[in-house]
């Protein structure tokens, strides 16, 4: 009888430790969640769902609190009837009108422009690093109280966006 040469051991080894090591690394994906098909808020403010309505990056600009706020960040109908969305932070209101499948952007600076909205409240009881409750509804689907980050000008992104208080003469 003859033994195994020393390459066919070495090939064998070879072959059982890379079949044990792909085991080994196919269990991490099978025991793991895979985190990139969660949805999350990766910007500086935060995303609801409302019926076929979806807020993402939703945040509260302000100088300081109690001064006037602009709501930022982007309204999404996914639904094919037009949709009448209303924001509220306390007794302050606005209705922002959306087309089906249309995205309108909130903010200021572009506010005159299709695919835009100017969404301010004349005081937010916030101070910037806080949160503010904003109360989302439509018609057909109720109303959800979402809390919004409240932020400052201090990012430079944000400088120019944040509204200033009325002076008083």
């Amino acid at each position: 009888m003859t033994s195994p040469r020393p390459r066919t051991l070495r090939a064998a080894a070879l072959v059982v430790g890379a079949a044990v090591a792909g085991l080994t690394l196919a269990g991490c994906s099978a025991t793991n969640p895979i985190t990139t098909q969660d949805q999350y808020s990766a910007s500086d403010g935060v995303t609801f769902s409302l019926g076929n309505v979806r807020g993402s990056n939703l945040h509260v600009l302000v100088a300081a609190q109690g001064d006037p706020g602009t709501l930022q960040g982007a309204l999404i109908n996914d639904g094919r009837e037009d949709r009448s969305v209303t924001l509220a932070i306390g007794d302050e209101e606005t209705t922002v009108e959306l087309g089906p499948k249309e995205t309108v952007l909130l903010g200021v600076s572009d506010a005159g422009e299709e695919g835009y909205a100017e969404v301010t409240f004349p005081a937010v009881d916030a101070p910037p690093g806080g949160l503010v409750a904003v109360t989302i509804s439509t018609p057909e689907d109720g109303s959800i109280d979402v809390e919004v980050p409240v932020l400052d000008g201090t990012l430079p992104e944000y400088a120019s966006q944040v509204p200033t208080a009325p002076t008083e003469d």
